[in-house]
């Protein structure tokens, strides 16, 4: 295995393949050459068009057992949160970061979400010595890394951050319903269901909206009463 610096970044070469279904294929690699901790990484709510972008960061052990736990968009609510409480106690080290909306706008939902996984790795309380991020994109660190295309079907780590990441967000949207009901966060989580969208046009936007995404930047105009 190799470590190639490209454009200030590590990028690990582990080979292509995946064993089977065996889920700590990649973490394997790198443990085999010394790196260990290895941290998986997953964001959650880049699509959406109110709310934060959450990104999770998650290690394991060598002998951690989660029989089930996989991408979370393939769990339902209830098994999300069973796996979430889980992982918390069986990880060494699991920690969350976010940025928020109006960051998003300034920035760009990349950039943020990049960002709110770089984040992530500083907040553990255990220092990696290797990433595996989600997604084809490096983040802005500068440990060594892996992209992994479908990465929460591929590693635990990053599986058990996608599940981490989405029931925090989910709770988070489920408050932030609280403040602003009019939109049914509760439900939608802040993603483009037609109701969200329905509602952003009668309404406007509101504080947590990202206001440079389609469906919410025709409607900043409008008055409403969250100011």
């Amino acid at each position: 295995m190799r470590c190639n610096p490209v454009n200030g970044y590590d990028f690990i070469k582990t080979g292509g393949r995946n064993s089977g279904l065996d889920l700590l294929y990649f973490e394997r690699s790198l443990w085999d050459h010394g790196l260990d901790p290895v941290a998986g990484l997953d964001e959650v709510g880049r699509g959406c068009l109110a709310g934060p972008v959450v990104a999770a960061a998650v290690i394991l052990s060598p002998d951690i057992h989660l029989p089930g736990v996989r991408d979370s968009k393939a769990l339902s609510s209830k098994q999300r949160e069973v796996f979430n409480l889980a992982i918390r106690e069986k990880a060494l080290a699991v920690s969350l970061a976010q940025v928020e909306s109006a960051e998003i706008d300034r920035i760009n939902i990349l950039k943020a979400s990049l960002k709110a996984m770089a984040q992530a790795v500083d907040n553990l309380d255990l220092r990696p010595r290797a990433l595996l991020i989600d997604g084809n994109q490096p983040i802005p660190h500068t440990l060594p890394q892996k992209t992994l295309v479908k990465g929460d079907q591929r590693s635990l780590s990053v599986a058990a951050a996608s599940i981490v990441a989405k029931v925090f967000r989910d709770n988070l949207m489920e408050d932030m319903h609280r403040h602003y009901p009019h939109y049914n966060f509760a439900s939608n989580k802040g993603y483009a269901t037609l109701e969200h969208r329905e509602a952003i046009k009668l309404y406007g936007c509101c504080p947590i909206h990202r206001k440079t995404f389609k469906g919410v930047r025709e409607y900043t105009t409008i008055s409403q009463e969250y100011d």
